[in-house]
């Protein structure tokens, strides 16, 4: 039975976050050995990446889910049976149907008195998930939520297209979120926004009901940069995701700031959507961080869509740059277009 006490309420805080890691290794000397008219030190210097985590035939969505929650379960001696929620994030389920979440929950153990399901959203869909769980939470519906994002977008990338291989990988999180008494806000101050007139400038094409595979679904051409992909394949026009996320995300940002009643000095790191260094060096200057507060991961798992900012979390928590007290803005943005941003006090 929930109490509460006095000047209280129940408020959803991040508790514990794990993660799994594909251990086949993707890096850059791999990369030029396919592109050798790139060097290690050009992909390096363009993406800032120097290796990313690449999903074996055998890993699924699923797979790579349960392993992230069995880390976090384990490390943090937390029995399944007190789990009463999972919210599962991917752009790369297992089947059409049935939802992923679903197996995870059998897979883990879990009672079937546990809500499940997934949601597909990308870049966003972490900040996308805390806002799901902080509402279950706090309407007394659930105590306890698994949040795990899970990707795995290289089985949608063309071997032979180094525009989107030098950039992404593959990685599963699994954070735990529960209810707590306090007198304020530990995951709050949402602020989102959706543009899908961008949808197809990061898309795959062919594969759901609009374009069914076919035929034609693995006919491959080679664009004028000499990147090669089919339309079942990932494309990214990332001259146009740049121009969206530099106009959308400082704007979010500042709107973060005010909903929260905070200036960028009060608040302590800032984990952004790690999509590559280029990008993220152009929005730390637009939004006015410093180099202390702008905490980044990309350099050894590259852009792994959903799971970035669980991963930069992680990191940070593991390393000491997150304490108690602390205030972590994160945002998300890109595919759909979509973006979330969040103050997160630990």
């Amino acid at each position: 039975m929930v109490v509460i006490v006095p000047n209280k309420s129940i408020k959803a805080t991040i508790s514990a976050v794990a993660s799994y890691l594909p251990s086949k290794v993707l890096d850059n000397a791999q990369l030029v050995e396919d592109f050798p008219d790139w060097s290690v030190d050009k992909i390096f210097d363009k993406t800032g990446i120097h290796s990313r985590h690449i999903a074996s035939d055998d890993e699924t969505c699923s797979v790579m889910a349960v392993k992230a929650a069995k880390a976090l379960l384990s490390d943090n001696n937390i029995e399944p049976e007190s789990i009463d929620f999972i919210l599962l994030c991917t752009q790369s389920s297992d089947y059409v149907l049935p939802t992923t979440a679903c197996i995870v929950q059998h897979e883990l153990g879990i009672p079937t008195s546990c809500g499940a399901l997934d949601f597909n959203l990308g870049c966003s869909g972490y900040v996308y998930g805390l806002s799901l769980a902080k509402g279950l939470i706090e309407s007394l519906q659930s105590r306890r939520i698994l949040l795990i994002t899970s990707e795995l977008y290289s089985q949608y990338i063309n071997k032979k297209d180094k525009s989107v291989r030098t950039l992404f990988g593959d990685a599963a999180t699994a954070t735990l979120i529960e209810g707590v008494e306090s007198e304020f806000d530990r995951i709050g101050s949402f602020v989102f926004g959706t543009d899908g007139g961008g949808a197809d400038n990061l898309i795959v094409p062919h594969g759901g009901s609009k374009n069914p595979i076919s035929a034609e679904s693995v006919i491959e051409k080679e664009d004028a940069s000499g990147n090669v992909r089919a339309p079942n394949n990932l494309f990214m026009n990332g001259a146009e995701i740049l121009t969206f996320t530099l106009k959308t995300v400082p704007k979010s940002i500042k709107a973060i700031l005010s909903k929260a009643d905070l200036t960028e000095e009060q608040i302590d790191k800032v984990i952004f959507h790690q999509a590559n260094k280029f990008m993220l060096e152009k929005l730390r200057k637009k939004t006015g961080f410093t180099n202390e507060q702008f905490l980044t991961s990309y350099e050894s798992y590259g852009n792994t869509v959903s799971s970035t900012i669980p991963l930069g979390i992680e990191k940070a928590l593991n390393s000491s740059q997150l304490g108690k007290g602390d205030k972590l803005l994160i945002c998300g943005f890109g595919v759909g277009y979509s973006w979330a941003g969040a103050v997160i006090t630990f």
